[in-house]
């Protein structure tokens, strides 16, 4: 089979006016970025409609390493839906560099269930993601210059600025660092820091923006440190926030593009699950919901991180309809590797490792039915998957009473979706969601933790030292405690412990850290060993990244 980008580079792409008509947008609606991509203008969703699409969440379970094809499931869903006749859109978040060097080496789909052009779309696309770390880094300037002329006397205490620095790019030396060495003309010495510009708050306020207004707004809303006197200090009394907004001005309008069949999708902002809220922007979901009559959207990771931000912070903060169904990605490499399969060995047939490996996926669709929302299995069909383990995958959750689905969309594209998006369709006419949040704003922020950590993750108790509770404690007083909480933990365990495969009973979920984000409007806790700016694996995806003589681009995935 051809790889990723040579499907990509064979298929013939559509003029993106010719997307565009699909949905009922003309070239007034559209700023060009070359023939095959768009902004659209926000002016849009000013436009006066009743029309409410129907909104499909894609989620998953507990992930191998490689991924197990969400964003390729939503893809191919979205495709099979068009071509059951139905006005679709998917909308998905833009890929980060970080991972596309480095472990990933591309986040646009897979197989024949792609977003195209793939390699612009991987790379620098329309420029959003530059935005948001100039933007960010603006506000970095701009406290280091104030410190510059005033001093650890002015506004802020040198010794209690909280805010760092972004890059769009893995890179673990930069996650402490010194800046202001060298005498004074280099402004004030002290301890800072990198993280990835997907964990940036600037790129969670991008995402939870409905307007210029209220992304002006809530930039003047992040807090970035403390007085000499103690009192908390914002962006906007630095004076900042408005500059900020000049930076992000254009590319908070969101991207068209298109997938291999045509599809349209949306694809805008870009924050990570694991260490961000992992969606992409409420624009890109409301516009896609005036526009189309079925919208799919991803959240990043498993159901215990993407998906419980998802209800929890964006449903909630943006305003945003919830789901009508959800689509629950398993694999059977997955469900094997939690059945005690090592890496290597996933390939092989192991119909025991499957049955004991089903707790994994067991919990997710608890975590789904805690909300309220109907479910639909997806199993992502893998080359190597025998006859006898999806019959035993389908068993089981018959025996939970889950609809499945077995999806080969990698292979087939949208027709190898069908059999989905038909179950998809069915489930959202037949079944009345009944949603609800997991915890109320006016709890406790501790309470929240220990709410999301029993009830979703299936923690015992919640520990962190008393520095910890302290932070949270001064957040309290600072007037943020009905502020939802992001964790912030691996992907690869339902615990704050990759290693903790299954699903792991009555553990101590250890919180490290805890940050507030109050311009995006809620409170970050860190767990286990999580890093905000993750590092290059031993043999990053770089490596086989390259350009031919003729400036073909090759070994994006």
């Amino acid at each position: 089979m051809l790889s990723n980008i040579e499907i990509a580079q064979k298929t013939a792409l559509k003029p993106i006016e010719e997307i565009a008509k699909k949905i009922g947008l003309d070239k007034e609606n559209l700023e060009f970025y070359g023939k095959y991509k768009a902004k659209i203008s926000l002016n849009v969703l000013n436009q006066k409609s009743d029309h409410q699409g129907k909104f499909i969440m894609v989620t998953g379970m507990t992930p191998t390493p490689s991924g197990e094809g969400k964003t390729t499931t939503g893809i191919g869903l979205s495709d099979a839906l068009s071509l059951l006749g139905k006005k679709a859109i998917i909308a998905l978040r833009e890929p980060s560099l970080g991972p596309v060097f480095g472990l990933k080496g591309g986040a646009t789909g897979a197989g024949y269930a792609q977003v195209v052009p793939m390699e612009e779309i991987n790379l620098h696309f329309t420029g959003d993601i530059h935005a948001i770390t100039s933007a960010h880094n603006l506000l970095s300037a701009i406290i280091d210059n104030h410190l510059h002329w005033e001093g650890c006397s002015g506004l802020l205490d040198c010794r209690k600025v909280t805010w760092k620095r972004v890059m769009d790019m893995d890179d673990r030396v930069l996650r402490e660092i010194v800046v202001g060495i060298g005498g004074p003309l280099q402004g004030i010495a002290r301890e800072t820091g990198f993280d990835i510009t997907a964990a940036s708050e600037v790129m969670a306020i991008f995402c939870l923006s409905n307007n210029l207004k209220e992304l002006k707004e809530k930039l003047g809303n992040i807090f970035v440190g403390y007085s000499p006197q103690g009192n908390p200090v914002f962006a906007r009394d630095l004076k900042a926030d408005g500059a900020m907004a000049v930076l992000l001005k254009d590319a908070l309008k969101p991207n068209l593009v298109q997938t291999l069949e045509g599809t349209p999708a949306l694809i805008h902002g870009g924050p990570f699950a694991n260490i961000a809220h992992g969606t992409n922007s409420i624009i890109a979901d409301k516009l896609a919901l005036r526009l189309a009559d079925y919208v799919v959207t991803e959240s990043g990771f498993s159901t215990d991180l993407g998906a419980e931000k998802f209800f929890d912070i964006v449903v909630r903060t943006g305003n945003l309809p919830s789901p009508d169904a959800c689509v629950l990605v398993a694999t059977l490499r997955a469900v094997k590797r939690h059945g005690g399969m090592s890496l290597d060995q996933l390939k092989q047939e192991n119909v025991s490792a499957v049955e004991k490996g089903f707790v994994n996926l067991q919990k997710h669709i608890e975590n789904i039915r805690m909300y309220g929302v109907p479910l639909v299995i997806a199993l992502n069909k893998f080359p190597g998957d025998t006859q006898n383990e999806i019959d035993a995958l389908i068993e089981l959750c018959k025996k939970e009473n889950a609809a499945i689905e077995v999806s080969d969309c990698f292979s087939q594209g949208g027709q190898g979706a069908l059999d989905l998006a038909r179950r998809v369709v069915n489930t959202i006419s037949t079944e009345q969601k009944q949603f609800q949040y997991l915890y109320p704003l006016d709890m406790p922020i501790i309470k929240k933790i220990e709410t999301v950590a029993q009830k979703i993750y299936g923690a015992g108790e919640v520990a962190m030292e008393g520095k910890i509770v302290r932070k949270i404690e001064e957040i309290e007083k600072m007037g943020f405690k009905n502020l939802p909480v992001c964790i912030a933990k691996t992907q690869y365990s339902l615990s704050s412990d990759e290693h903790l495969l299954g699903r792991p009973k009555d553990f101590t979920l250890i919180v490290t850290d805890v940050s507030l984000s109050s311009g995006a409007g809620f409170v970050v806790i860190l767990c286990g060993d999580i890093m905000t700016m993750p590092g290059l694996p031993k043999q990053p995806a770089a490596e086989r990244i390259t350009l031919t003589d003729d400036g073909q681009i090759i070994g994006l995935s």
